[in-house]
C-alpha cells in the first residue's frame, strides 16, 4: 500500500512539474553581473586566486550553460527535461550531462589556480534522484571549499554558490558515492 503511495505522489509531482516551463534566459546585463559577481567569488576562494582565471572561469560557467540549453534542446523544467531524455525524446541534458560537459570545458583552460571537482548529491527526496554537479575551489583546496557550479538545476541558467551553504543538496565526492556502488573510476 505504501509503494502505490508513493508511486501515485510522484506521479501527481511529476504531472504538476510538466506545466512548468525552462527559467527564463537572462538579459546581457544580468549575465554581466552574474559574471562580476562570480568573478568576485573565485577570487575570494583564497588570495592567490588568478583575477584573470577568476574571470575566465566566471565568463564560461555563466554562458556556456546557455549554449548547451540550446544543445540539449531545453524547453522544460530539469525534471520534466530528465524524462524526455529517458525517452529518448531529447538528446542529452541529465544532471551528469551538464556536470560532464562543464568539466570538459572548464579544463580546456587548464587552469593553475582553480581545481575543478565533480560532486554527487545522494537522494533524499521523494523520487530517489541522485544530483551531479561540479565543484570549483582554489587550487590544494577540497570540494567543500568551493562553490558549487550547477547548469542543470534551472535548466541552463546557472546556480552558483558555496558547497557548504546549498541547502538543497548534501555534496559528495564523485568518486566516492561510484565506489559505495561498486564503480570505480581511473586515477585522474
Amino acid at each position: 500500500m505504501r509503494n502505490i503511495l508513493t508511486r501515485a505522489l510522484c506521479l501527481g509531482a511529476l504531472l504538476l512539474l510538466a506545466a512548468c516551463a525552462a527559467a527564463p534566459l537572462p538579459d546581457s546585463t544580468s549575465r554581466q553581473d552574474e559574471i562580476a559577481a562570480l568573478t568576485r567569488a573565485f577570487r575570494a576562494l583564497d588570495a592567490e586566486v588568478d583575477p584573470e582565471e577568476a574571470a575566465r572561469a566566471a565568463r564560461i560557467a555563466v554562458t556556456y550553460p546557455l549554449e548547451l540549453r540550446a544543445l540539449y534542446e531545453i524547453e522544460d523544467s530539469p525534471v520534466v527535461h530528465n524524462t524526455k531524455v529517458n525517452a529518448g525524446l531529447k538528446p542529452r541534458g541529465l544532471c551528469w550531462h551538464w556536470a560532464q560537459d562543464m568539466e570538459r570545458r572548464m579544463r580546456q583552460e587548464d587552469f593553475q589556480t582553480l581545481d575543478l571537482h565533480r560532486a554527487v548529491a545522494p537522494p533524499r527526496n521523494l523520487m530517489r534522484l541522485e544530483h551531479s554537479t561540479l565543484i570549483i575551489s582554489a587550487e590544494g583546496d577540497g570540494y567543500r571549499e568551493g562553490l558549487v557550479i550547477d547548469p542543470w538545476r534551472y535548466g541552463g541558467v546557472l546556480y552558483w554558490g558555496p558547497t557548504e551553504e546549498d541547502a538543497r543538496y548534501d555534496w559528495l565526492p564523485r568518486r566516492e558515492v561510484l565506489a559505495a556502488k561498486g564503480i570505480y573510476l581511473a586515477p585522474e
